[in-house]
């Protein structure tokens, strides 16, 4: 008779590679649950237009650095009600000279939602007018309050999602691509391509990544529109990142070469792209994968670093680390410290994908339990 410990060990032997890494990738809670938060806030940035509640450029000058407003869901008399907000007041303080808000009960603006606002453009594409929820014509709703200018703090972290995540996802996209060639042709050909490209690496890794990429920042034209200094950025990161990833796949590939069913291909006169693409790139393909997932909170930390020293992304466009610029100064820290609530969604981003790459790590390690 066949044991329990039997019957699994055949099920196991019956699973594909594919399979037995995705089995060992649920079992981990915390990658799964870091996938779902990188999958809502990609989800975030694709819908951002319809989850701001106003455009992200649009100034309430009569409302600079408003505090982040209250939902109100009783009513004076304590009952149940419709979420709504109060209308502001600004006062100015005259012993500090900050402004001040007070709420004035005496008007309410009830939340609505489906509502019509500025127009955009959805996948910038589609015009729409419709937005996720805002309140009644004249009242307000800064649920993360204000900045310098009077604009709504949410609405601009929402739309900046749309640069801070792209930006390391192309670039990503960017780096493995010409990672995964270079590295290929260096541990298939060998000799002198070899030599040639392991020596280019190792003075390329030899220069701190940052200055580098103020350097390629700074070379871009200041008069370019904001679109062509988005790409400039991420043509600047990914140049750069490459590197790293071109090793592990030419060691891979080092160790493939020699394999027999490499050497059985050769000898029944496969040719040399059959090869990297039927028998090379597959096996190298997980720790592909596994650098691709931890060099994106590199890339974000990169993006938004760029951006708020000044030489990221051009208004009007507008990113997470250009939101930072508001919140350098211990003033703003200390009396309006929800300018500095881009960093929370930059920390979160990035222990979700350290930790998501990890869980892809671990699952793509055949020897893994």
């Amino acid at each position: 008779m066949i044991g329990l410990e039997d019957t699994a060990t055949l099920e196991t032997e019956r699973r594909t590679p594919r399979q037995l890494a995705w089995r060992r990738f649920r079992k981990n809670r915390l990658a799964v649950a870091s996938a779902v938060v990188v999958a809502l806030f990609y989800l975030m940035a694709v819908f951002a237009p319809f989850l701001s509640p106003y455009h992200h450029d649009e100034k309430f000058t009569k409302l600079r650095f408003a505090p982040p407003q209250r939902l109100h869901f009783f009513d004076e008399d304590g009952r149940l009600s419709r979420p709504f907000t109060y209308a502001l007041k600004q006062e100015l303080d005259l012993e500090t000279f900050a402004l001040t808000y007070r709420e004035i009960d005496d008007t309410k603006y009830y939340l609505r939602f489906f509502v019509p606002g500025a127009p955009y453009r959805f996948l910038g594409i589609i015009p729409m007018e419709r937005r996720l929820f805002g309140v009644d014509e004249g009242g307000s709703v800064f649920l993360f309050g204000t900045d310098t200018l009077g604009r709504d703090l949410l609405s601009r972290i929402l739309i900046g999602s749309q640069v801070s995540l792209t930006v390391p996802l192309v670039g990503t996209l960017v780096t493995v691509v010409i990672g995964t060639i270079l590295g290929i042709a260096s541990g298939y050909f060998g000799r002198m391509i070899d030599h040639a490209l392991q020596r280019f690496i190792e003075v390329l890794i030899s220069f701190p990544r940052v200055p580098l990429w103020l350097a390629f920042s700074a070379a871009i034209p200041a008069t370019w529109p904001s679109g062509w200094v988005y790409m400039g950025i991420v043509v600047a990161i990914s140049l750069i990142g490459w590197g790293g990833l071109a090793r592990v796949v030419r060691g891979k590939v080092l160790a493939y070469r020699n394999e027999e069913y490499v050497l059985a291909a050769e000898g029944v006169g496969a040719g040399t792209s059959r090869i990297i693409t039927k028998h090379l790139l597959p096996g190298s393909l997980s720790h592909i994968i596994v650098v691709a997932t931890l060099s994106v909170p590199e890339l974000i930390l990169a993006e938004s670093s760029l951006s708020f020293l000044g030489v990221g992304v051009t208004p009007p466009m507008t990113s997470w680390g250009i939101l930072l610029q508001g919140a350098q100064s211990v003033q703003a820290l200390l009396h309006q410290p929800w300018l500095g609530l881009p960093a929370i969604f930059i920390i979160v981003i990035v222990l979700a994908f350290n930790f998501l790459g990890d869980g892809v790590r671990d699952a793509a390690d055949p020897f893994a339990t």
